[in-house]
């Protein structure tokens, strides 16, 4: 594992630049650890690691995972986000505490929350949608990122037209949380479900504005017709 683990962190620091460090960490509002690389780049080094550990167990696969977590860096956890993503036919129930686990102790970052929520559980709740009762609980976390998760773990099974009930009790959970990395997260939430539930997503908000932050507000209503986002934008 070791070596395996070192090997990408000399290709992450090979492949880095200093002034895209220094970019990458303005963008954040909150202090994290970058190498300074684009996306792409990230996304490849870790295909070409996965190859040597293609037929490895995901027990094995989640250790690989846990010490890019440990590490604190942006760039490792992506790699992390993903490889746990690659193993996903492989899901059973209990991967979901150690998925939680993660999000609790590890996550720093809007970036590293949504790669790994969007996809990792996204297709976790999709293979187990009675864990979503789990998820709800999430939403009433101290952490700002469990929290987040709650809701953007939904962003991919919303766009297919799934879970709109736990959708609007989630969006209940976070209705006037203060946060706004919180309000971003379930307003996206409810914008991707809008896209197919535009009325039922449209009166919602009507129904809830008074009290909504406008953050939130102006995510879910951002894909609805001018018309909508006016009378919604309405005091």
């Amino acid at each position: 594992m070791n070596a395996i683990i070192e090997n990408i962190r000399r290709d992450l620091l090979a492949n880095s630049n200093e002034q895209l460090q220094k970019s990458t960490l303005h963008f954040f509002k909150e202090e994290i650890l970058c190498y300074g690389l684009k996306s792409a780049t990230v996304v490849n080094i870790g295909k070409e690691h996965f190859k040597t550990i293609k037929g490895a167990s995901k027990s094995e696969i989640f250790r690989y995972c846990d010490e890019l977590w440990q590490s604190g860096y942006l760039e490792e956890s992506i790699i992390a986000c993903n490889w746990s993503c690659n193993v996903s036919k492989d899901f059973e129930p209990s991967d979901f505490r150690v998925f939680e686990k993660w999000i609790d102790g590890s996550v720093t970052n809007w970036a590293s929350c949504d790669t790994f929520c969007n996809h990792t559980v996204g297709e976790f709740i999709e293979m187990y949608p009675e864990y979503l009762i789990q998820l709800k609980r999430w939403a009433q976390s101290n952490n700002r990122w469990m929290k987040r998760a709650a809701a953007v773990s939904l962003i991919i099974p919303a766009r297919r037209g799934k879970f709109l009930k736990e959708i609007f009790e989630i969006a209940d959970l976070l209705l006037t949380d203060k946060d706004d990395m919180v309000q971003k997260g379930y307003g996206w939430m409810l914008k991707v479900a809008s896209q197919n539930y535009q009325t039922e997503v449209f009166d919602y908000v009507v129904l809830n504005k008074a009290v909504m932050p406008r953050t939130a507000l102006r995510y879910a209503i951002e894909k609805m017709p001018a018309e909508l986002r006016h009378r919604a934008m309405e005091k």
